[in-house]
């Protein structure tokens, strides 16, 4: 038998109680004030950390965790974000699945050939380097970035 939370209006199993951040956002909701502000603010929060996520996925960083997070702040008051959510990890369990489900052989194999590409492609650039040292356009744009900043150190080799 399940029993309705009469603050969240959400079902909760019997002798269980809400979990704290449903009771939070219950209360924070209560008044029309606090409720319109929790929803700017975390539109805000979520926002700037889904758009650092975007931004991270062209530059160094943590990406996919970023829009992870920003979505998952989204979803606490926006029922898109919450779908958007929802279907991630429909498609994450769906991937653990199949990859359960995959034959040992397979799995080896795949894991043995990526490993190969990444050492082949490793020592082509070292190869490369060695051979014909660092290209032009590097060596310029690497001098850009130090003229930014102090702390960018030297190319390897320079």
């Amino acid at each position: 038998m399940t029993v309705t939370d009469e603050s969240t209006g959400a079902p909760e199993t019997e002798g269980k109680p809400p979990h704290v951040f449903k009771r939070l956002h219950a209360r924070l909701h209560a008044n029309r004030l606090t409720g319109a502000a929790t929803k700017v603010v975390v539109t805000l929060i979520g926002s700037l950390v889904l758009i650092a996520g975007l931004i991270m996925m062209v530059t160094p960083g943590p990406g996919i965790v970023g829009i992870i997070v920003g979505l998952g702040i989204l979803a606490s008051e926006w029922e898109w974000a919450q779908r958007l959510v929802d279907s991630m990890k429909d498609k994450a369990m769906a991937a653990a699945d199949r990859a359960k489900e995959m034959d040992p052989v397979v799995r080896r194999r795949r894991i043995f050939l990526t490993l190969l590409v990444l050492v082949v492609v490793t020592a082509a650039v070292v190869g490369y380097l060695a051979l014909y040292d660092w290209p032009g356009f590097a060596i310029d744009s690497w001098d850009w970035v130090q003229s930014l900043h102090d702390a960018v150190p030297e190319l390897p080799g320079m």
